[in-house]
């Protein structure tokens, strides 16, 4: 082992005891470099995250050029910054009614924590409600409103008066009350292994909050910015919430998050107290230019159409004896082989042959596949043929 993968076990935080580990030199499209000279095929995107690719030139360029002006110059809400406001302004103009109001943070978790502030602040109500199998975040907050006790039991105490429902099950939604302030639901839930809930139960669930007076909130983190085959999940179902939480590709490559509702209760935050809400980095320069330069990119080049193409191209190629089902939206979707020590094998197999895949840690028996939406048909053919070559492997086949 060299020095720098020494440095990087010694003196890096670990999440896992066995990290991938590749030593990474360069990345672009969809495609990572490493410094032994092999080229990995990512079907990854740093976890939805380079929707747009890796340095798409836009982006890059508008980072660079931001670079010449200015970065951070003061907490976020105090100064009139032209990033922070034309990207504000042009989510606002791409989201139903209602959600207007855009306040930028610096990830996901993050996010979700002033979602859960808003809520309270708005509806003066204290109990919260999440579904089983959810994902969150990592902060106190967002892991009290996260559905896997595996994820939680070591941290406990978390949030008290929250609530758990079954995700995409109707017989439970009378527990949303007048009692609760808001329920943090995922369109499309993600580490769960990517389960797509009906219309229906997405409607009941939107009624049910409206009658009892409850705040639906979006965590589109994970499905936002056409990874889904839409510009978000919420138009899958014609369903609006009253706040939408977003992160991962929202910052172009760069660390961001925010969290959007309507302008009067967003206002809310400005007034007993005072900084209701506050962040230093919120908003910081660099992933605003570069969130705005990857939003047009997306649009400009249909990326959410093409996505939606190439998850059908998915489906339709990786049949095989070991796949139970292919199941999501788009290109935000999971391999299930109902066998988690299969999984593994077939993740390392395909790292073996430069394609680079992840597992699900709530889903342990279904691997994603949640590529660059630039993703072209011939990419996902040779992906294709690489995971189904080591299925053969792993299974005799």
């Amino acid at each position: 082992m060299d020095a720098l993968h020494n440095a990087f076990e010694r003196h890096l935080a670990q999440t896992s005891p066995y990290p991938i580990a590749l030593d990474v030199v360069g990345a672009d499209g969809c495609y990572i470099h490493t410094r032994d000279g092999r080229r990995y095929l990512d079907l990854v995107a740093g976890l939805a995250v380079n929707n747009t690719g890796h340095r798409h030139p836009k982006v890059v360029q508008a980072i660079k050029d931001q670079c010449d002006r200015y970065l951070h110059v003061i907490p976020y809400g105090e100064f009139v910054q032209a990033p922070q406001v034309h990207f504000a302004e042009r989510l606002a103009a791409l989201l139903p009614p209602g959600l207007d109001s855009v306040y930028f943070v610096n990830s996901g978790t993050e996010a979700n924590e002033a979602a859960i502030k808003l809520a309270k602040r708005i509806t003066g109500r204290t109990a919260l409600v999440a579904c089983h199998k959810s994902y969150h975040g990592g902060t106190h907050g967002s892991l009290s409103i996260t559905g896997n006790e595996a994820k939680k039991y070591r941290n406990r105490p978390l949030l008290p008066d929250v609530h758990f429902i079954t995700f995409n099950g109707h017989a439970e939604l009378d527990r949303i009350d007048t009692r609760t302030a808001a329920v943090i639901v995922e369109p499309i839930q993600g580490d769960a292994g990517v389960r797509v809930p009906t219309m229906e139960w997405m409607q009941a669930l939107r009624a049910r909050c409206t009658a009892v007076g409850a705040l639906l909130v979006f965590d589109e983190v994970q499905t936002g910015f056409g990874r889904t085959g839409r510009p978000f999940a919420l138009e899958h179902f014609g369903v609006v919430p009253d706040i939408l939480v977003l992160g991962k590709a929202l910052g172009g490559g760069l660390p961001m998050g925010a969290f959007i509702a309507a302008y009067d209760r967003m206002h809310l935050l400005t007034h007993d107290p005072v900084l209701g809400h506050i962040t230093t980095f919120g908003g910081h320069p660099l992933p605003c230019v570069a969130g705005l330069a990857a939003l047009e990119v997306l649009l400009d080049e249909r990326l959410p159409e093409n996505a939606a193409a190439m998850g059908r191209l998915f489906k339709e190629l990786l049949v095989h004896p070991a796949i139970h089902e292919v199941r999501g939206e788009g290109l935000m979707l999971a391999v299930d082989l109902g066998d988690a020590d299969l999984v593994q094998q077939v993740v390392h197999g395909c790292l073996e042959e430069g394609v680079l895949g992840f597992w699900f840690l709530s889903c342990p028996t279904a691997f994603r596949i949640a590529p660059p939406l630039t993703i072209n048909s011939e990419e996902v053919s040779k992906a294709c043929s690489i995971i189904l070559a080591a299925l053969d492997r792993a299974t005799g086949h």
